[in-house]
């Protein structure tokens, strides 16, 4: 029944074609040198050569192979310009689209889990997917109510897939540097392995999804479809119609990038304080913007997609990750030393400096020092390096920390989200939304005046 590449053996070969391509193309490269053609153009062929495959084959095997693309597409601002500029295109794709499953195996999963009558549950189907992801792809139709609303269907073997690329993509960690120079593969396809079993789940899904739908029902910034109707392998939600976050960050005007950032940031901080659900999957294909903000059709509101990854976490984020950003931001070296040693990031078999941990956080944690910050790929590119420069303080320091589990995603997510507010240029009033949702990060002396004030 399924048209996905399923045999692990077909699935390894594709993969294993992305290093071993790369050093067919980097031998190409040298033979056009010998020829006599320049560094530069024969290194930007090359580039986007390998980027044309990355998308080709992460895009066809759709799996863990395209999860591992989208993931990557979010951190492509932190690359060096001659580097990103050919992926961007090709990992950008990955955000929105891939080849899609064909109709008679579309129809034979609604016939399996929605019934030989399914079609009586629509007023009207639309067979060709508007949207392709990495384990499902996404049908617009009208309800039997007359509402809008999107159809997503699992994948036949989409589990079997997404487990198989992503061990084998673990193996391939240390060949598949040179594809994207600057990240570090390994753990990031460690996490995304465990996180499998709930994206496969629907049923988690549809209550993440129901659980942000009702707490954004008012709200005026962000819009998070309802859900309609929920079986195993598909999943029903309202319909929204909006630019892509993609579009935005490809074409937008200032004044959208600018909003999209401010929205994006508000949510990614108020999202666990309302909901104690931290949405997980922060790549631009996820969001939308749409007409209809507080300021009327002029103004814009946040659409939000994709519930398959999340976080759970009763009472919100931690308020350990406010107090220490507060203290790092007041210079309290010795107390920020304490709090991340009490917490696990330091491990007590290592003694560092507190004034030297102090300096690696700073730079870092610039945008919440100041009343608004403008996001640029310059800005991440240059913390990148400072932190991958192996003979850079920071660099040193940096191998010495240690990240719990506890922390992993929502270190993953916070990364994902400042790539996002690089990507679109945004200049965003990130301490003015620390203030109102990170728990920690206004002492509670200051929380108590800020109470009275208002109640009086």
């Amino acid at each position: 029944m399924s048209d996905l590449p399923r045999k692990a053996v077909t699935r390894t070969a594709k993969l294993a074609a992305l290093p071993l391509g790369f050093a067919g193309r980097a031998t190409w490269g040298l033979g056009k040198r010998i020829v006599g053609e320049s560094a530069e153009i024969v290194g930007r062929e090359l580039q986007q050569r390998t980027a044309d495959q990355l998308f080709k084959v992460l895009g066809e095997l759709k799996g863990g192979a395209m999860k591992f693309g989208q993931a990557l597409s979010v951190f492509e601002s932190a690359l060096p310009e001659e580097v990103a500029g050919p992926y961007r295109a090709a990992l950008t794709k990955l955000q929105e689209a891939a080849p899609p499953m064909p109709t008679r195996t579309v129809h034979a999963v609604l016939e399996e889990r929605l019934g030989e009558d399914w079609r009586e549950l629509f007023a009207e189907f639309d067979d060709k997917p508007s949207a392709a992801a990495s384990i499902g792809q996404v049908h617009r139709a009208v309800w039997r109510d007359g509402r809008e609303v999107a159809v997503k269907v699992q994948y036949p073997g989409a589990g079997e897939a997404l487990l198989s690329d992503l061990t084998q993509l673990g193996r391939f960690a240390r060949l598949l540097g040179p594809l994207v120079p600057g990240i570090d593969i390994k753990p990031l396809i460690a996490e995304l392995r465990d996180r499998v079993s709930e994206e496969l789940d629907y049923g988690l899904e549809a209550q993440a999804q129901q659980a942000h739908a009702e707490e954004f029902a008012d709200d005026p910034d962000v819009v998070v479809p309802a859900v309609v109707h929920q079986s195993e392998q598909v999943l029903i939600t309202e319909w929204i119609e909006g630019i892509p976050l993609s579009e935005v960050i490809s074409d937008g005007t200032q004044e959208q990038r600018d909003r999209a950032g401010q929205l994006l940031a508000r949510f990614l901080f108020s999202g666990p304080a309302r909901t104690g659900l931290l949405h997980a999957d922060p790549h631009p294909g996820n969001f939308r913007l749409l007409p209809g903000g507080p300021d009327g059709e002029e103004d814009w509101r946040l659409g939000v997609l994709d519930f398959g990854t999340v976080d759970r976490l009763q009472g919100g984020l931690p308020d350990t990750i406010g107090t220490c950003l507060r203290m790092t931001l007041d210079g309290e070296a010795e107390a920020v030393y304490e709090l991340l040693r009490a917490e696990g990031f330091v491990k007590e078999s290592i003694e560092l400096d507190p004034d030297a941990v102090l300096d690696y956080l700073l730079p870092i944690i610039e945008p919440a020092e100041v009343d608004e910050f403008t996001f640029t790929r310059g800005w991440m590119r240059s913390q990148a390096a400072r932190i991958a420069d192996p003979r850079s303080p920071a660099h040193q320091l940096g191998k010495q920390l240690n990240l719990p589990p506890a922390y992993l995603l929502i270190h993953r997510v916070t990364l994902s989200t400042i790539g996002v507010l690089c990507q679109l240029g945004a200049t965003v009033r990130l301490r003015e939304e620390l203030e109102e949702w990170l728990p920690g990060f206004v002492p509670e002396e200051e929380e108590d005046e800020q109470e009275s004030a208002a109640e009086a």
